[in-house]
This record gives structure tokens, sequence and C-alpha cells, in this order.
């Protein structure tokens, strides 16, 4: 079986590099090839902008070798869900990657979509994630 495909939104990515023992377990078990990390430069940048410290950017730039940075879709192509404008980037980066999870913790604009797939992407918290695994895995 291929590994999935998780596409990682800044506030997963800053809450890494701060040091979450729940999100390292997704970095161990993409090291063992179960998932494909994405992130697009644009949630890597907001990730950035909201790390204080230097060992902490310096934690998240040593996560990111471990993380397929993609491209930004197209900013011409409808969303197709309605977002502030901000979030809309994330969604559709995640999208064009084909991941096959958005993890986020934006639960203010994503959280009415938890659970629920667009296209074939399913938006979902790291826990929502982590559940979902633990059951298929049981």
């Amino acid at each position: 079986m291929s590994s999935e495909r998780v596409f990682l939104d800044a506030n997963i990515l800053f809450s890494i590099a701060y040091g979450s023992p729940g999100l390292e377990q997704l970095w161990s078990a993409s090291k063992e090839g179960k998932y494909e990390l994405i992130a697009s430069q644009y949630v890597i940048e907001e990730a950035k902008r909201n790390l204080d410290r230097r060992e902490q950017q310096d934690a998240l730039n040593r996560l990111l070798s471990e993380v397929r940075v993609v491209t930004e879709a197209d900013p011409t192509l409808p969303c197709p869900i309605p977002l502030p404008e901000k979030d809309r980037p994330v969604l559709m980066a995640a999208l064009s990657s084909e991941a096959d999870y958005l993890i986020t913790g934006d639960v203010t604009h994503f959280g009415k979509y938890f659970g629920k797939k667009i296209r074939s992407l399913r938006i979902c918290t790291p826990r929502d994630f982590f559940d979902i695994i633990s059951k298929r895995s049981s």
C-alpha cells in the first residue's frame, strides 16, 4: 500500500515546532513511510511568522526536511467551499497536491468541514486524524 498524503496547515507546523508530543508521532510515522507529509510555501511562511524564538525556527527547519513542499495552486481556480481569502490558498494547495487529508487546528474557518471530504480531501484535526488511523488499524 502506498503512503497516504497528509497536507499540514500552518498551525500544525508551528505546533510541532513548539514541541507537541502528539504531533511528533506523525513525523515518526512519516519516517517509516506510512505518510507523505506535504505543505506549501504559503503555510510554511505563516508558520514561521508565528514562531518567535530561534530554537523554534530551527526545529521547524529540521522538520521541514521531512516535508514535500508543493507549489501554490492557481489563484484563479474557484474555491469549492466558502472560506476567507487567507484560507483559500491552504485548501487549494491541499487539493492540487492530491492530498488525502488536510490536518488543521483552525476550528473557526475549517471547523464546519471537519470529518467531511472536499473532493477526495478529508479535512480533520490532528486528533480526528489519529482516531481515523487507529480505527483502521485495529
